[in-house]
C-alpha cells in the first residue's frame, strides 16, 4: 500500500508540473502582447526624440507572428545602434518583459536587414555587433522576437505527449493491479488442486476423495460438496438452510432428512481422526471442529 501511495503521488506531481509548463492561456497572452506594444511605442518615442522629432507619428505596433512584433514610423529617421539597444533594454526592464529576444532593423522597401542583435540572460550568448555604425536616414521597421515564448510554443506538443504517456502508464498499472487482485481473490475462492489439510486427512474436492495414510476414501458428490462448505468455515457454525440451499438448490426438492443422512456418512468417514468432530448445534446447524 505504501508503494502504491508513493507511485500515485509521483504521477500526480508529474502531471501538475507538466501542466505548469504548458503555454500561457489566451487571456495571459493578450495581456503580454499589450504590454509589449506599449513598451515598443515607448522605444519608438525615445528614437524619435533622439532625432529631435516630437511631431511625427509612431504607427500601430503589430504582432506579425507568434511572439514577434513590428514597430514602424510615419517618417524616416536615423539613429546609432547603441541608442536602439539602450532604449529597448531600459523599456523592457521597466515593464518586466523577458530578457531573451532578437531585434532586427529592416528597410521598409527591400526588407533587407540593416542591423540586428540578440539579447540573452546568459551574457555569453548575447550578440550586439557594430554599435558605433550609425544607420542613415531612411524608412525602417524594427522587429522584436521573444525567444523564450517561441521555445515554449515549440515544446507544447512534447508536453502533451508526456502527459498522455503518464496517464496511459497509470491506467495500465491500475488495470494490471486490479487483475492481480482479482486473480488472487479467485485463487482464494477456488479449491486448490493439491487439496486441503484436514487433520490427518488430505481432502481433494475436485476428485471427491479423502486420503489418510495413503488410503483413499471415496466421497459421493453431495458428501464432497457438504464437506467443502465445512472446510471453508472451519470451527464455525454453518446453518442448515445455508447447507441445503448451496447443495440442493439446483437439484429439486430435498427428500426427508437427506442432509442429516449425509452428515452421518461424513462422521463415519472422519471418525478415524479424533481431532476432527462434526457436531450438531441444536436448532441451528452443524460445526466442523478441528483441534
Amino acid at each position: 500500500m505504501k508503494k502504491l501511495q508513493i507511485l500515485i503521488f509521483s504521477v500526480l506531481f508529474s502531471i501538475v508540473f507538466l501542466v505548469w509548463l504548458l503555454p500561457k492561456s489566451d487571456d495571459t497572452h493578450e495581456e503580454f502582447s499589450e504590454t509589449v506594444k506599449i513598451s515598443l511605442r515607448d522605444v519608438g518615442n525615445t528614437l524619435l526624440l533622439t532625432n529631435r522629432d516630437s511631431t511625427s507619428l509612431i504607427l500601430p505596433v503589430k504582432e506579425i507572428e507568434q511572439s514577434k512584433y513590428r514597430l514602424a514610423f510615419q517618417n524616416h529617421l536615423e539613429f546609432n545602434p547603441d541608442e536602439l539597444v539602450n532604449a529597448i533594454k531600459n523599456s523592457f526592464e521597466t515593464t518586466n518583459l523577458p530578457n531573451n529576444y532578437r531585434v532586427e532593423v529592416q528597410q521598409c522597401e527591400t526588407m533587407d536587414v540593416s542591423y540586428s542583435y540578440e539579447m540573452n540572460v546568459d551574457l555569453e550568448s548575447t550578440l550586439i555587433p557594430c554599435l558605433e555604425r550609425k544607420l542613415p536616414l531612411d524608412c525602417y521597421f524594427i522587429t522584436v522576437r521573444f525567444i523564450d515564448a517561441s521555445s515554449v510554443k515549440q515544446n507544447q506538443d512534447w508536453i502533451y505527449i508526456s502527459l498522455l504517456v503518464i496517464l496511459l502508464f497509470l491506467a495500465l498499472w491500475t488495470f494490471k493491479s486490479n487483475q492481480k487482485l482479482k486473480n488472487k481473490n479467485s485463487e482464494m475462492d477456488t479449491p486448490k488442486s493439491e487439496g486441503y489439510h484436514l487433520g490427518s486427512f488430505k481432502f481433494y474436492p475436485e476428485q471427491n476423495i479423502l486420503v489418510k495414510s495413503a488410503t483413499e476414501i471415496n466421497l459421493s458428490k453431495k458428501e464432497c460438496e457438504i464437506l467443502e462448505i465445512f472446510v471453508a468455515n472451519k470451527n464455525q457454525v454453518v446453518k442448515r438452510d445455508e447447507l441445503t440451499k448451496k447443495v440442493w438448490e439446483d437439484n429439486g426438492v430435498i427428500v426427508g432428512r437427506s442432509l442429516d443422512t449425509y452428515i452421518s456418512k461424513l462422521r463415519k468417514k472422519l471418525k478415524e481422526d479424533a481431532s476432527i468432530k462434526l457436531t450438531n448445534v441444536h436448532g441451528i446447524g452443524y460445526k466442523l471442529e478441528i483441534d
